[in-house]
């Protein structure tokens, strides 16, 4: 494989690789819609990969090797990289780089070694028919993924552009939108845009029922509530009543300060030992849709309750694993914040999950008993950090009136990993 070194403003220098992979995108319009440089990268590929519906679309060449994506798609992509240091194009819908072939692609090539030509993404086209600004548009994909996982996107007013993964999507997304309390939204199923047949089916929520469209569609939608009560809270402490559980779940206010302890930054990994309902992990990972979170819980009633929870809120990152803590914990992730909502008093636990953290990793652990208060002060005395005790009282009806009742107060330990405990420990 060919290199070059190439002088950077700083005067420092970097080795890059000559690119040999060629991502071409394109739509329905075929050759005609991909530009000069698309076609020039075509006609001088050795060899040339794409659907069938996409190779159809292109000349043939004399002496180029086709290639169908083949299934299992690694596959093809074994075949691609055994070309290597022979130009290669591989065919892709709109932007290669948008939900499309380029992220998979670029996972096994270093950098430099793929260059893009991207054509108009479907977003782009979709958001251009709806005259709706791109940037103010939530844009996501169904392709090989769970549709129950659009549910957290769902928002008053919020536009959203959705890749469909086949005829039925576009109803399926509309029965979850009823199902959440946004009937009244409008869908715009748009299919086979930029092609010379080119339609749209256009319909209510509550009205699209079992509809069926043509298997390349992409829809937009306008998200408009049916009930007042729709719409899921974007913040931290949400009721009880959100979330299945059989009584073992944290008290909202409590819940609202353990999640202002773990501080989510996004992208970060969180154990929750002594799960529950999951609920703390389900906030964790609402805080930004990068997070990921692993529970612990020993009861399997329960690790269903955390599986129903993941499910209804759209959650795909959450993990549930069945289990005692200390027995699980050295096969998980590394974590960048831990929970320990049960199980402070197990001989070792508090210890190997503060090893487990990086420097700045967050820990945070809750009890309701003397015991479970005990090993949260030996914690602190021995890692740092601070003691909370949170009394909750809530008004309940007294014959005629209200009083204010109180419910069991909780300790929370709380302490950050810094460089000098981690030298220390």
């Amino acid at each position: 494989m060919k290199r070059q070194q190439d002088a950077l403003p700083t005067g420092k220098t970097e080795t890059l690789f000559r690119p040999w992979l060629s991502l071409v995108g394109m739509s329905e319009s075929g050759w005609a819609g991909i530009a000069e440089e698309g076609r020039a990268a075509i006609a001088q590929a050795n060899l040339l990969v794409g659907s069938q519906r996409q190779l159809h679309h292109i000349p043939e060449q004399v002496g180029q090797r086709r290639m169908l994506w083949p299934s299992p798609i690694q596959a093809g992509i074994d075949e691609i990289l055994k070309h290597q240091g022979q130009q290669v194009c591989v065919l892709a819908s709109g932007d290669p780089f948008w939900f499309g072939i380029g992220a998979t692609l670029s996972r096994h090539l270093p950098h430099g070694a793929i260059r893009s030509l991207p054509g108009a993404s479907a977003f782009s086209m979709a958001a251009a028919r709806q005259a709706w600004p791109l940037q103010d548009c939530l844009c996501l994909s169904l392709v090989a993924r769970d549709p129950e996982n659009l549910r957290r996107a769902f928002a008053p007013g919020r536009r959203l552009l959705v890749l469909s993964e086949n005829g039925s999507s576009p109803a399926r997304l509309a029965e979850l939108l009823c199902e959440a309390g946004f009937a009244n939204s409008p869908l715009w199923a748009w299919q086979r845009m930029g092609g010379e047949v080119e339609t749209c089916r256009q319909a209510l929520a509550k009205d699209w029922r079992d509809t069926q469209v043509d298997a390349l569609n992409t829809v937009a939608v306008e998200c408009v509530l049916s009930r007042v009560d729709a719409g899921m809270s974007r913040s931290a402490g949400r009721p009880e009543d959100d979330f299945i559980h059989d009584g073992q779940i944290s008290k909202r206010e409590v819940r609202a300060v353990i999640l202002a302890y773990l501080a989510p930054k996004g992208g970060e990994h969180l154990w929750d030992l002594g799960g529950g309902s999951g609920a703390v992990s389900v906030e964790w990972l609402l805080a930004d849709q990068h997070n990921s979170a692993t529970v612990v819980e020993r009861r399997e009633d329960r690790c269903l309750n955390i599986q129903a929870n993941a499910k209804r809120f759209g959650l795909p990152q959450l993990h549930c694993v069945q289990g005692d803590c200390r027995d699980v914990i050295a096969d998980l992730a590394p974590p960048s914040a831990v929970f320990i909502g049960g199980g402070i008093t197990s001989d070792g636990l508090l210890e190997r999950c503060w090893q487990a953290l990086s420097v700045d990793g967050r820990i945070v652990a809750s009890a309701v008993t003397i015991e479970g208060e005990a090993a949260l002060i030996s914690a602190c005395q021995r890692y740092g950090g601070n003691l909370s005790r949170i009394a909750v009282e809530r008004s309940e009806a007294l014959g005629g009136f209200q009083s204010m009742t109180p419910q069991r107060s909780v300790t929370i330990w709380h302490a950050k990993k810094t460089l000098n405990e981690k030298e220390r420990y």
